[in-house]
This record gives structure tokens, C-alpha cells and sequence, in this order.
């Protein structure tokens, strides 16, 4: 039987405290799983100035973290747990970089220039808050570019540091597109050696490419789902670093997301009008009225209700939606948005909802409450992606019977089977090109079958909940993938 694991678990963003995306998900769920399957688990990340300090615990004493040229900074250490467990979460406070409006941008979208800094000093704050709490880690497990610098340095500057030598390197990519772009001179900083500057780590077009290095250092790269692990290796999908990704594909390892049930369940959600489950669908219907309600649409209980939850982003399809929706407007469903992001789009979805009002509704902004009663409302859910490396709410919709419309990337394409009439099975449906004609017909073909095929689509959405995606079985891959890489990194240790 292999021994409980002490794994160091750093990320930029961490559910409940700070989140701009399913980063933040993964970081305030996987940790209190792997808990429950008995290994010993810490989580660090920045104390962001939305975080309210007089909530956390203060850590008596400052943190000392070298910058290279900079010299050492001090920081403070505040704690808390992850809801609903004993996980402790360490929150580094240094008010010169995170003391913001925002995690990693302005309120007007401009990243900050000193993020480089700012996450590096995370990176080495992990190590160094690991020292000073004693905690010998098995596994350091790094998240997206902003930590892509514990792999380098658990194998340059910490290498031959007795409390982390054994130690193996994990570093998940959950979304490629955003690399850390940095100009040379921050390999000082860094402080892994200009050595490891070259075009098969951390050079790219004579700058730094944060997460290009992570994924040469690691011990074992995860992406978020087996479709994006496969599309990532593509020059569609790649960024840039497909070959880079190919180079190293020997150990890259595709793990989905899970979601919590405790918390997006019809059967228990606090948000909804009505309850429901698979045996009793009833409470659905009144859902859907309240949706319309609150919407202000018109309570049509025969007209298809879909519902859109997302940032207004291009990779989320905004564009596809924008380029179909005349068309749809003239098909006799509703839809309902909910989501912020480019101003263009927030401008036109509400210039749209101003033109259709009985078909149309958008809600420029966030709102988890909203996000609940929407999914448990509507009848399908959009999800257009142009890429999209696991995605959660066609998970989270095929737990409340609201059937998903999706492009075939990523996880959405394992996430969802598509409808076969033949045989009556699937649990959404799907179009693979990133075309506004597909995306019209699969709409239009979803919605005819929602209103004159019902049987068939109850069916569906039985199949649909009766679907399950939990933390558990992800966790257990991660644990499989923890043995294996700290065995494959204590092998070549001793080579």
C-alpha cells in the first residue's frame, strides 16, 4: 500500500477566496479530495487585497523570499481552510504586488507589467513558507504559467536543499493560451541559471516563455481533459508550443475536471424555485418560470429556453453567437445570458435583448445565484467554444437535465455524447466546425427535438443526470500520476 504524500499545491486563484476562472475550481477542490484519500496537503497563493485579512489567521513571524538583483522581500502569512475541511490555505501578503483592484489586471483589462514579478515571487514564496512551516513535500504541484517556475527551480535552485530533493514536480496546464510572455532580464530573478535560457526551456523570441520552461522541467504535465491533451500537441491548438508539447509528450497526461455535487445538485440547490431529480422532474417546469420571471421574458412553457453562462470572450464562441443570432431570433425559442467581459459583446447582446425583448434577456455581470437558477431554468445550455481545455458548465447542466449545445473541442468533446436518433442516446448535442451555420442548425436541430420529439428528449435529459463527473475518480488519477512521477523522479536520482 503506498504512504500518504505531502504535496505543496500553489495556485494564483483558489475557490472561494479568488477566482477569474476554472483554475480557482480546481485549486478549492482537488486539495480537500486528495485529503480525504489520506495524504497531507497545503495550499498557497497571494493574499489579494479582496481578501479580508481580520477573517485569516496571522502566522507569527515574516517570510523571507529571494529575488535575485532585488535581493529579499518580506512577506506576511495569514491562513485559513478550504470550506468543508481541515486543508489549510496559505496566503501570501506582500502589499507592493498584490495590493490591486484586480488578480492579474486592471479594471480597464491592461495586465500588469510587474507580473512577472509578482508571480515568481509566489512561485519562490511556496518553497520558502514550506520551510518555515518544516513541511517536506513529496509533491510540489504548479498551476498554469504563474507557478511555472517551481519545476525550474525544484531542479536548479533548490535542487541539493535536503528538505525538497526527493521531491517531484506536477504542473497542470488549464489553459495554453496564456504562456508568460516576459522579457529576458526576469532569468535573474528567477534565479535558475542563464544556462536553462535556450530555445528547448525558457527562451522564446530572445524573451521569456514562463510555461514553456515549466513544461521542460516538470516531472509530469497535466492538461485539464484527454481531448485537450491531444489538441494542445496541434498547431490549431498550440500556441506556439505544440511542438514544444510533442517534444515532451512522454509525460503529459490528460486529467478531467470533477465538480461538486454538494454544491451544483437540483436536488439540494438553496438558489432554484423548485427542487428536482431524475425520479421528479416536476420542480423543472417551475424553474423554467421563474427563469422567464426574473428575465423579464414572457412565460412560454412550450417555447425552448437556452441559457449561456460565460465570459464574453472570443474563445467562448461570443463571436459565433453574434454572427448566428439574427438568425436565431427567428426561430421560436428564448435565450438567456449571463456574463461580462469584451465591451463590444456586452454592448450587443444588450442592444440585442433591447431589440427581442420577449425572446431575449442579458445580464451584463456575475452572479453565482443567477448562474444556479439559469442552469436549473433552461432547457439546453450554449457552450460554443472555440477551444475550451475542460469547461464545467455542461457538467454542471447535465446535472440539472439542461441539455448542452456544444463545438466538439476539448472537454466538451468528452463530456458530451451526441444525440443519436437511431438509437435515442446521447446527452447534448454537438457541431464541430467554428461556423455560425453550424452553430445555428445544432441550435435549430436541439430545439425542434425539445419541442417535438419529448419523449425523446426526457429521455436525454435522464441520461444526461444520471452522469457523473465527481472529484473522486480526478483525484484518483492524480494520486496514480503523484506514485508515478515521484518514482520516475527518485529512479534518476539515483542514476
Amino acid at each position: 500500500m503506498n504512504r500518504p504524500l505531502n504535496i505543496l499545491f500553489t495556485a494564483s486563484e483558489v475557490v472561494p477566496f479568488a477566482k477569474t476562472g476554472g483554475l480557482a475550481d480546481v485549486a478549492g477542490a482537488l486539495p480537500k479530495v486528495l485529503a480525504k484519500l489520506g495524504h497531507n496537503v497545503i495550499v498557497v497563493m497571494p493574499r489579494y487585497y479582496s481578501i479580508d485579512k481580520s477573517k485569516l489567521e496571522h502566522i507569527v513571524g515574516p517570510l523571507g523570499v529571494p529575488m535575485g538583483p532585488m535581493g529579499e522581500l518580506w512577506a506576511g502569512v495569514y491562513k485559513d481552510t478550504l470550506p468543508g475541511s481541515d486543508v489549510p490555505v496559505y496566503f501570501i501578503d506582500y502589499e507592493k504586488f498584490y495590493g490591486r483592484s484586480g488578480l492579474y489586471a486592471d479594471e480597464n483589462g491592461f495586465s500588469y507589467p510587474d507580473n512577472d514579478l509578482r508571480f515568481i515571487f509566489l512561485s519562490k514564496a511556496a518553497f520558502q513558507l514550506a520551510k518555515k512551516l518544516a513541511f517536506r513535500p513529496d509533491i510540489i504541484h504548479a498551476h498554469d504559467w504563474h507557478t511555472a517556475a517551481q519545476p525550474a527551480l525544484l531542479r536548479t535552485r533548490y535542487a541539493f536543499d535536503e528538505q525538497f530533493e526527493d521531491a517531484a514536480s506536477v504542473l497542470t496546464i488549464h489553459n495554453l493560451q496564456h504562456q508568460g510572455h516576459f522579457f529576458k532580464g526576469i532569468m535573474d530573478v528567477m534565479e535558475v541559471g542563464w544556462e536553462h535560457f535556450n530555445p528547448y526551456e525558457f527562451e522564446a523570441m530572445d524573451g521569456v516563455n514562463m510555461l514553456k520552461g515549466g513544461i521542460a522541467h516538470a516531472d509530469a504535465v497535466t492538461t485539464v481533459s484527454r481531448k485537450y491533451a491531444h489538441e494542445i500537441q496541434t498547431p490549431e491548438f498550440g500556441f506556439g508550443l505544440d511542438g514544444h508539447i510533442r517534444a515532451h509528450s512522454d509525460k503529459l497526461y490528460g486529467i478531467l475536471n470533477g465538480i461538486d455535487y454538494d454544491e451544483w445538485s437540483p436536488a439540494i440547490d438553496p438558489f432554484i424555485k423548485k427542487r428536482y431529480d431524475i425520479d421528479d422532474m416536476s420542480g423543472k417546469a417551475l424553474c423554467k418560470r421563474d427563469l422567464q420571471e426574473r428575465f423579464g421574458l414572457p412565460v412560454w412553457d412550450d417555447v425552448p429556453l437556452i441559457g449561456f453562462v460565460g465570459r464574453f470572450a472570443e474563445q467562448k464562441g461570443i463571436g459565433l453567437i453574434a454572427g448566428a443570432i439574427e438568425g436565431l431570433m427567428h426561430l421560436n425559442i428564448q435565450i438567456v445570458m449571463l456574463g461580462t467581459g469584451e465591451k463590444w459583446a456586452e454592448g450587443f447582446f444588450s442592444e440585442i435583448a433591447r431589440r427581442y425583448p420577449e425572446k431575449f434577456a442579458c445580464h451584463v455581470g456575475y452572479s453565482n445565484e443567477l448562474a444556479h437558477i439559469i442552469e436549473a431554468g433552461s432547457d439546453l445550455f450554449l457552450m460554443p467554444s472555440l477551444f475550451e481545455p475542460c469547461g464545467l458548465n455542461q457538467i454542471y447542466s447535465l446535472r440539472y437535465g439542461t441539455l448542452p449545445i456544444v463545438r466538439a473541442t476539448g472537454g466538451l468533446d468528452d463530456t458530451i455524447h451526441n444525440y443519436d436518433p437511431g438509437t435515442k442516446k446521447g446527452n447534448g448535442f454537438k457541431f464541430y466546425d467554428a461556423t455560425t451555420d453550424a452553430l445555428y442548425h445544432t441550435v435549430k436541430w436541439a430545439t425542434d427535438i425539445c419541442r417535438y420529439e419529448p419523449e425523446a428528449f426526457r429521455l436525454m435529459q435522464k441520461q444526461a443526470m444520471e452522469a457523473r463527473f465527481d472529484w473522486e475518480k480526478s483525484a484518483e488519477a492524480y494520486e496514480d500520476l503523484y506514485y508515478h512521477s515521484l518514482y520516475a523522479k527518485r529512479v534518476s536520482n539515483y542514476k
